[in-house]
Parts: structure tokens; C-alpha cells; sequence
């Protein structure tokens, strides 16, 4: 999922599918440079990939909910942006070109929307389980990789700044966590504005 230097619309272009260069076991990042595929860097943005595609999963089954469905197709794309991100290192001063940051904006965004959706939403008294409905056990599966792809970005980062292997955006890592919240709300919100929603009964099967 790496991707190319920023430079505008039409940054990348994809003509050939397979190229053989990764047969190594190595990868290309946004600089050009070459990265072991099982490298810190390359998991935190292999997890964001894989949130995206659970998102993409979870829109399939949403039914007659535009709205939701309009945030989770723009946080889709947001995603790519926090792809290309990880997947440029810094310092931005050094690269002869201006990357592609996630910035503070887009994690705002999702801060406005998550309260949005959680208004209509009546508050928990129990934790909820993954299920109910199809979308929104998808929302909660994405959720969970989510958290994954946050965990996998804070402990690269944390490794980066011991070798020095460029700063870690701090905004691509607030975005990851306010981007599994949102996901909560929106899986209460695709079961019926938490209708739906089933409960955690603690010691139930003891």
C-alpha cells in the first residue's frame, strides 16, 4: 500500500500489477526506498490497509443509511492518506517533496461526526458484543483491526524514535484512535441507534 510522492491529483499511476521487485522480501516506500516487508513500518500501514478493507466490508451491508455511509466512504479515502503517511519516512525537511500528512482537521472531523451520530443513540448501561445486526457486526470487526492498526503504528513509533527512523506524524496516530470510536458509535448506529444492540451479561455462563 505504499504510495508515491504527493504531488496533487493523479499522484499515482498503476500500469502493471506484478513487478517481482518484493520476490526479495522487501518493499518500496513512498521515497523510493527499499523495507523489509515484516518491518514495524510496514505492519502499521498493512493494519491500516486492512481496516479499509473491513470499512469497505461493512458498507456492503448497511441498508438505507446514506449518511453513514457517505462518512465511512470519505474515512476510506482518509485511510489511503494515512497509508501514504506511514509510508513515507521523515524528515518532511529532507525529502525533496512535500508528503502526504494526515492533519489535525481529519481527525477533528471524525470527533464532530462521532458526536453527530451518537446524539440519537441512547447511553450504555452494559458493554455491547460484537453482533446484532450484519453491519454492524462488520463495523465492530473493523473496529477491533482498527485498534490492531493503532497499536501496531504507537510501537512504531515508539521504536522509531529509539533508531531514528523518522518522526511518526502524531496526528496519523490521533486519527487512529478516534477512528475506532467512530466505529463503535456507527456499528450502535446501524443497529437500530443501539436497538439492536446486544449486551454483555458479566458471569452469565458460570
Amino acid at each position: 500500500m505504499a504510495a508515491a510522492p504527493a504531488d496533487g491529483a493523479g499522484m499515482v499511476k498503476l500500469n502493471k500489477i506484478y513487478t517481482r521487485t518484493g520476490d526479495d522480501g522487501q518493499t518500496g516506500l513512498a521515497t523510493g526506498a527499499r523495507l523489509a516487508k515484516h518491518h514495524p513500518r510496514v505492519d502499521a500501514y498493512g493494519d491500516v490497509d486492512e481496516t479499509n478493507a473491513a470499512i469497505g466490508l461493512a458498507r456492503c451491508a448497511l441498508k438505507n443509511d446514506a449518511e453513514l455511509d457517505a462518512i465511512l466512504a470519505r474515512i476510506q479515502n482518509d485511510l489511503f492518506d494515512l497509508g501514504a503517511d506511514l509510508a513515507t519516512p521523515g524528515p518532511d525537511d529532507a525529502l525533496g517533496f512535500e508528503p502526504l500528512r494526515i492533519v489535525g482537521s481529519q481527525w477533528t472531523r471524525l470527533e464532530g461526526e462521532i458526536d453527530a451520530l451518537n446524539a440519537d443513540i441512547p447511553a450504555l448501561d452494559s458493554f455491547v458484543l460484537p453482533g446484532g445486526g450484519e453491519a454492524a457486526a462488520r463495523l465492530h470487526a473493523a473496529r477491533t483491526i482498527c485498534r490492531r492498526a493503532e497499536r501496531r503504528a504507537y510501537a512504531f513509533a515508539a521504536a522509531a524514535a529509539e533508531t531514528g527512523d523518522g518522526p511518526v506524524n502524531p496526528h496519523a496516530l490521533t486519527f487512529l484512535n478516534r477512528l475506532s470510536d467512530l466505529l463503535f458509535v456507527a456499528a450502535r448506529r446501524a443497529n437500530a441507534n443501539g436497538a439492536e444492540d446486544v449486551k454483555w451479561t458479566p458471569g452469565e455462563n458460570r
